[in-house]
């Protein structure tokens, strides 16, 4: 990701227009899953408590 500065830009409005091509790209939550090594038996528990804490709320929605 890159943002060239453009003439007359600050310092702060570049690193806002940084982060908003960051944050609109979505490659965060890529890196921070990719930050550690997890198996893929983790991943499937982690998804399985997911969709059960998902189920739960909408139990108790109605």
């Amino acid at each position: 990701m890159s943002v060239e500065l453009q003439s007359g830009e600050s310092q702060d409005s570049l690193l806002k227009r940084f982060r908003k091509a960051v944050a609109e790209s979505r490659i965060l939550p890529t890196v921070r899953q990719k930050r550690w090594f997890t198996s893929k038996s983790e991943i499937r528990r982690i998804k399985k408590q997911k969709a059960i804490r998902k189920a739960r709320r909408m139990l108790s929605d109605y």
